[in-house]
């Protein structure tokens, strides 16, 4: 049982040769729910910005889906879902990781995951502006909810050059 009484229900999504990994912060309620990552308006933005389909997205034979929390964290005392706990990547994550293949294109959503692959302490918009230093691996992108709609105002960089590197990364991975 979690801090807040949330059963853990982990939730990953991967098979044995993805093309593209999407590491992700910890699922919310409502994927918490469903069982499956980013069922939620999070991952209607994720798709968008991708380029991809749903049966595109959840193709685990194309694409896995790891985050850093396994298991919806709950909420804190304001309503908002608390972070990752630590303990989770510590005790799966490298695991998990090291059981995936060397996959080719690698996502890395919000903060907690571009600390844990990239090291360093930079804030997100500091590493999503240097985003071409890791490519074409890797992609250091902000969490795609709602609450990050006045960040992509602030850097419209993000859009209009990100964004299509994006996308061309994926389509040449996904049709390889």
């Amino acid at each position: 049982m979690t801090v807040t009484g949330h059963q853990p229900r982990p939730v990953v999504w991967f098979g044995p040769d993805p093309r593209v990994l999407i590491c992700g912060q910890a699922p919310g309620m409502r994927v918490h729910t469903s069982g499956i990552p980013f069922d939620d308006p999070s991952g209607d933005r994720l798709r968008a910005w991708m380029k991809v389909s749903r049966d595109e997205f959840y193709d685990r034979n194309r694409v896995a889906i790891v985050p850093m929390a396994f298991c919806f964290p709950g909420y804190d005392a304001k309503g908002s879902d608390l972070p990752p706990p630590k303990i989770c990547a510590d005790t799966w994550r490298g695991r998990v990781m090291r059981a995936l293949p060397e996959i080719p294109l690698v996502l890395l959503v919000g903060g907690y995951a571009q600390r844990w692959h990239l090291g360093g302490a930079a804030g997100v918009t500091e590493t999503v502006s240097e985003w071409r230093r890791h490519a074409p691996r890797c992609f250091p992108l902000p969490h795609p909810s709602w609450r990050n709609t006045g960040w992509l105002g602030k850097n419209p960089w993000f859009e209009a050059d990100l964004l299509p590197a994006l996308r061309s990364r994926i389509r040449e991975v996904l049709e390889d």
